[in-house]
Order: structure tokens, then sequence, then C-alpha cells
């Protein structure tokens, strides 16, 4: 197999989470530095808003590092995106299907179901409660959790945590709840 083809295929859970898992120690050791993506948001802000809002005053240089990732990870989707697809069909399990299909979903031609996430679907009900009330609370449930889930259940559980062990705890227990009993309310709106 060729590594253009090999890079295309989904990787194995085994494979992918201790490439991941490695990227703790390697930051640390190398750099001195902690893994998480919801900060980024915080120094883009403290960097381009000329505003005197306290939460951005402090030097977001020392913390260039983690825009640069960030960027690196925009690019990495462009470049998937352009000359990595896989244009074969998204496998989905049947008893999703049969599930989501009573709720009026049945467009799986991409990574995520069209009839849910696409600006058509924005002039619903539905489509506002999933995109915009949705976004708010995972930028809310961030920032009131001091960090999202790579922070916390990556970073934070390898340094022995214990708020980071409590935050990756409510993150498994809502979205069991949401997946459980708030979503299929949301589906049939």
């Amino acid at each position: 197999m060729h590594f253009i083809e090999l890079i295309k295929q989904p990787w194995p859970w085994y494979v992918a989470g201790p490439l991941i898992g490695l990227m703790v120690p390697l930051l640390l050791i190398f750099g001195n530095k902690t893994f998480g993506i919801s900060s980024s948001l915080r120094h883009i802000c403290a960097s381009c808003v000329p505003a005197k809002i306290p939460f951005f005053q402090y030097d977001w240089k020392k913390e260039i590092w983690n825009l640069f990732f960030v960027f690196g990870v925009f690019i990495g989707g462009i470049i998937t995106l352009f000359y990595l697809k896989d244009d074969s069909a998204v496998v989905v399990n049947p008893k999703l299907v049969a599930e989501l299909s009573q709720y009026g979903i049945s467009d799986y031609s991409g990574l995520i179901p069209n009839d849910l996430f696409s600006w058509a679907s924005l002039s619903t009900p539905r489509g506002i409660v999933m995109m915009v009330l949705g976004g708010f609370l995972v930028g809310f449930g961030t920032r009131y959790a001091g960090g999202c889930t790579s922070g916390h259940s990556i970073m934070g559980l390898s340094m022995l945590q214990f708020p980071s062990l409590v935050a990756t705890i409510c993150f498994m227990v809502g979205g069991f709840i949401m997946a459980n009993l708030i979503l299929p309310f949301i589906l049939s709106m």
C-alpha cells in the first residue's frame, strides 16, 4: 500500500490514540507546554482585539506556538479536503440508520448528516437549536470548565489533575445524557 493510500484510511484507535497521547510528553519535555485547543481562541482575541478587556490583557506572544499549532490543524484540514479525501461512502451502523430515519435523517453522504448540519437547516427550529444554541453551549461549557475535552481529558488526566478528572467525568455524563435524552427530543422538533 502506498503512503498516500495509507494516510487516507481511518486509523484504528490503537494507533491514533497513542500518537495523540505521545503529544503530551513531547510538548512537556521539549517545550514545557500544555496541550489544548480552546485557549487558542483567547490568544487570537488577545492579539486582535484592541479593547481593554481584562480577560485578554496578558502576554499572548508567549503562547504564539499555540496559534501555529491551530493554524497547522486548519491547514491540515484543507490539505485533507483537497488531496486526501476518501470518496468511499461513509459506513453507518444499520441500527443508527433505522433510529435516525424516524427523525427524517437519511443523508449520510458526508462525515455529518446534511439533514442536520447545513446552511439550509438554519431555517428550521431544529437547525437553530443544533447549530446556534449548541455552538454557544460548547463555547460556554469550555470556558466554564476551564478548558476543552482535549485539554482536560488528554493533558489534564495525564498530569493527574483532579479537576480534569471531574471535568472528564462530567463530559462523559453530559454526552450520555445528550445522546440518549435530549437529542431525541431535539430531533423530533
